[in-house]
C-alpha cells in the first residue's frame, strides 16, 4: 500500500502539506460572507445580488464538478491541487478591483472552477495514501484546515487584518496573492515527491479494464458512478449538507448584525459555529468507523443539525441559547463533510480509483443545495424582511439528511 512505502508519517505529512490549500480557499472564500455587509452597501447590491453572489461558487460546481473529478482521476492530486490554488488566487486577487454585481460575480464564479480542484484533489490524494477503511481520520485532517480557514475569514479577516490592511479590497488582494504563492510551493514539493506517479500507479492495479480506450473507460466509469444505488443516497446527504453549510455560513454574520449585533462580534461569533463544526468532523467519523455504524452517524447528524438551526431561529437575543445553538448545528453539519467524502471510496466498486469521479458526482448535484442555500435565505429576507424563513427550510434539510442516513442503513444490511 502507498502509505505503508510512504511510511505513517510521511503520508500524514504530506495531507498536512496539502491541507493548507483548503485553508487557503476557505479564507478567500469566505471573506466575502465575512464582508459581505459592508460589500452589500459599498456595491449597492440587494438581498437577491449578495445571496447570488454568496453562492455563486457552490453555483460553479453544478455544471463543473463531475468532470473536474474526471479530471482529478487523471491528472492526479499534486498538479490538481497546484492548478486549483492558482486559479483561485488569481480570482481572488481579481474580487479587489471588482466595481459592481457583474464584475463581482464572473470573478467569484472563476474562484469556484479552482475550488473544484481542491476539493476532488485532497480526496483523491487521501485514498492515494491510504486504504479505504483508513480514509476517515486524513479527510478529517483537511476538513479542520478548511474549517480553520473559515474561521480566520471571520474571526481575524474581518476584525483585524480587514482594518489592518486598510478594508475587504487590501484583504483580498493580498489573500490572492498568498494562495498563488502556495499553489507554486505546492507544486513543486508534489513533483519532488511523485505523488502524480504514485496515484497513477495505484490507479492502475485497481484497474481490471487496461485494454480499453480512454472515451470508453470515461463512458464505464460515468455508468457506474450515475447508477450506483448507495452512492445516490449519499449524494442526497451532500445536497443536504451543502445547503445548510453555505447557507448558514454565508448568512449567519449578517443575520447576527441585523439583531443588533456588532459586525466584528459577529464574525467571531461566526468563528464558534465554524469551530464545532470543526469538533464535529474529528468526532463523528472516529466515531462512525470505530463501531462501523457510518449510516447511523448521518441520521444523528441530520437530527442535531436541524435541532441546531431551528434553535437559531427561536433563540433571537437570548444569547445562551442562541450560542447553545450555533454550537449544535455547527457540530451536525460538519459530522456530515467528512462523512460525504470518506464514504465513497468504501463503496463496492469505485474505491481509490474512482474517489475523484464519486465526490465530482456527490458535488455536482450536491452544489444545487449549496447555491440555494443563500438564494433561500436572501431571498426569503427580500420578500418577508425576515431570515426566518429561509433559516426554516434550512432545518428541514436536517430531516432529510436522517432519512437518507436510514435507508442507506437499510441497504447496508
Amino acid at each position: 500500500m502507498a502509505d505503508d512505502t510512504l511510511g505513517r508519517r510521511r503520508s500524514y505529512g504530506i495531507v498536512v502539506a496539502a491541507t493548507l490549500a483548503y485553508t487557503c480557499l476557505m479564507f478567500v472564500w469566505f471573506s466575502l460572507p465575512a464582508y459581505l455587509s459592508t460589500i452589500i452597501a459599498e456595491l449597492e447590491l440587494s438581498g437577491t445580488q449578495a445571496g447570488v453572489v454568496t453562492g455563486a461558487v457552490p453555483l460553479t460546481y453544478i455544471p463543473l464538478a463531475l468532470f473536474s473529478g474526471l479530471a482529478v482521476d487523471r491528472i492526479g492530486p499534486g498538479r490538481s491541487l497546484a492548478a486549483g490554488a492558482a486559479i483561485f488566487g488569481v480570482a481572488q486577487a481579481g474580487r479587489s478591483v471588482a466595481e459592481g454585481f457583474p464584475s463581482l460575480l464572473a470573478l467569484t464564479l472563476l474562484l469556484g472552477v479552482g475550488a473544484t480542484a481542491i476539493t476532488f484533489g485532497l480526496p483523491k490524494l487521501v485514498s492515494t495514501l491510504f486504504p479505504p477503511s483508513r480514509t476517515g481520520f486524513p479527510s478529517s485532517i483537511y476538513l479542520v484546515g478548511a474549517s480553520a480557514g473559515t474561521a480566520l475569514a471571520f474571526g481575524v479577516g474581518r476584525p483585524i487584518l480587514g482594518p489592518w490592511l486598510g478594508g475587504w479590497r487590501p484583504l483580498f488582494l493580498w489573500s490572492g496573492l498568498v494562495a498563488i504563492g502556495y499553489g507554486l510551493g505546492w507544486y513543486l514539493l508534489a513533483r519532488r515527491l511523485g505523488l502524480d506517479d504514485r496515484a497513477a500507479a495505484k490507479d492502475a492495479n485497481e484497474n481490471d479494464h487496461g485494454d480499453r480506450s480512454p472515451l470508453e473507460s470515461i463512458r464505464r466509469d460515468l455508468r457506474l458512478i450515475l447508477t450506483h444505488r448507495e452512492l445516490q443516497l449519499v449524494v442526497v446527504v451532500g445536497t443536504m449538507y451543502l445547503l445548510a453549510s453555505h447557507g448558514i455560513q454565508g448568512w449567519l454574520p449578517t443575520v447576527l448584525e441585523a439583531r443588533g449585533v456588532s459586525p466584528g462580534l459577529a464574525g467571531q461569533t461566526t468563528s464558534l459555529f465554524v469551530a464545532a463544526y470543526a469538533v464535529g468532523i474529528f468526532t463523528v467519523p472516529a466515531l462512525a468507523d470505530r463501531y462501523e455504524a457510518r449510516p447511523s452517524a448521518l441520521i444523528g447528524c441530520g437530527i442535531v443539525f436541524c435541532v441546531g438551526i431551528v434553535g437559531i431561529v427561536l433563540a433571537d437575543r437570548m444569547w445562551v441559547a442562541l450560542l447553545a445553538s450555533i454550537v449544535v448545528g455547527g457540530l451536525g453539519v460538519g459530522g456530515l463533510s467528512p462523512l460525504v467524502r470518506a464514504i465513497p471510496p468504501a463503496l463496492e466498486g469505485i474505491g481509490a480509483r474512482l474517489t475523484g469521479t464519486a465526490v465530482g458526482f456527490i458535488f455536482a448535484v450536491g452544489e444545487i443545495g449549496g447555491f440555494l442555500g443563500p438564494v433561500l435565505i436572501g431571498t426569503s429576507h427580500d420578500l418577508t424582511g425576515s431570515y426566518a424563513p429561509g433559516l426554516g427550510l434550512i432545518a428541514a434539510a436536517g430531516i432529510v439528511v436522517a432519512a437518507a442516513g436510514a435507508a442507506l442503513r437499510r441497504l447496508a444490511d
